[in-house]
């Protein structure tokens, strides 16, 4: 089969991953080649996080067309500079999986999704056929479209015992891999990563986020702001579940405490960061109880506090990040994409129905010649 590239940015919008990827004839993952870190120019970043935050904000027709050609153009020169890295031409590259920037993302009511990032553009700047708009399939056939993810963890980390896998990006989610007694792959968006940490951080110093976690551990939980956020509705809903920066943000933080400025800002950050761990761990011990390891991927993995937060709320689990398993965890989502392109070129389905709720297993994206 050959090299395949993903193309991935997630809510916290941090940069857009770049992997490239190599698979066997028969579409079985070998390696990963190479990466790539792409950030965005700092005023398409503002203008995005806007969006994601209030996705009701006001906003002409023209201005959604400059963002899904300035995101197509930044996507495009991510896959152009990884090429060039790694001194592949477009004909050593079977296929670019785009996941395009989320901006809109309703599966419960309007049942749709919306990605930036026209894949004509990728395709036509890179010389490399595009594959994208990879979750309205699955929507169509009445799943959340999300998360997409657990397919590829199930590819690469399955074993003989149950795990679990936990991307942590600005949104959180876990997959759970059933080992060998048997069972669907399952999984969901458990509520806030590093999206609420990621916020407060900008709002209180100005920083786009905490490294380390080095500001959230010279705070203390505060437990009473903590179990009026973990009252939420949303985590006690049933899967098959996902959520957004639409819904975690200051806006929804405020609401449940609405005396936030008489506490410490290092408080309600680690309170935020308890809040993370807290959501994540009650999901795996309500959906999970029988795992063995969890593998956590995304940016919440190089929050070392965070991890050690997560040990110790789960000391019968092995934490540990999916390098453990041969693929570092800033790159996990993005060659998953890459594996999602391999699929569909090879009319392979790419989505899981026991995750996303879809009725069936179906071809996902659209692929868009170069």
């Amino acid at each position: 089969m050959g090299v395949c590239i993903g193309l991935m940015s997630g809510t916290s919008l941090d940069a857009i991953d770049a992997a490239a990827c190599e698979f066997s004839d028969d579409a079985q993952w070998r390696r990963l080649i190479g990466t790539r870190s792409h950030r965005y120019p700092a005023a398409v970043r503002e203008e995005l996080l806007a969006l994601q935050r209030r996705p009701d904000t006001p906003i002409t027709l023209r201005d959604v067309a400059r963002l899904d050609a300035v995101i197509g153009d930044s996507f495009a020169e991510a896959a152009a500079k990884l090429m060039g890295d790694l001194g592949l031409s477009a004909t050593d590259v079977t296929a670019i999986g785009s996941h395009g920037q989320t901006v809109f993302h309703d599966p419960t009511s309007l049942h749709t999704t919306t990605q930036l990032g026209d894949p004509n553009r990728i395709a036509a700047r890179t010389g490399v056929r595009t594959v994208a708009d990879l979750r309205r399939a699955d929507m169509a056939h009445g799943g959340h479209g999300a998360p997409l993810m657990p397919a590829f963890h199930h590819a690469l980390f399955a074993d003989a015992y149950v795990q679990v896998v936990a991307n942590i990006g600005g949104i959180a989610n876990i997959t759970v891999l059933p080992g060998s007694g048997g069972g669907d792959v399952f999984g969901f968006d458990t509520g806030p990563g590093n999206a609420l940490l990621d916020d407060w951080a900008q709002h209180h110093l100005g920083v786009p986020y905490d490294r380390d976690g080095a500001w959230a551990a010279s705070g203390s939980v505060d437990t009473a702001l903590l179990q009026h956020c973990l009252a939420d509705p949303y985590f006690a809903r049933p899967a098959p579940k996902s959520t957004g920066r639409d819904y975690f943000n200051l806006d929804w933080l405020h609401a449940r405490g609405a005396d936030l400025g008489s506490r410490a800002a290092a408080d309600v950050q680690r309170t935020l960061l308890q809040l993370t761990v807290e959501s994540l761990a009650r999901a795996i011990e309500a959906r999970a109880p029988a795992a063995e390891r969890l593998l956590v991927c995304g940016g919440g993995a190089r929050n070392r506090i965070l991890m050690e937060r997560l040990n110790a709320r789960l000391p019968r689990l092995q934490v540990a990040d999916t390098g453990i398993r041969g693929l570092d965890p800033d790159w996990v989502e993005a060659a998953g994409f890459a594996w999602l392109a391999q699929r569909t070129v090879l009319g392979l389905s790419g989505n899981l129905p026991s995750v996303t709720g879809a009725a069936r297993p179906v071809i996902l994206g659209g692929i868009y010649s170069a």
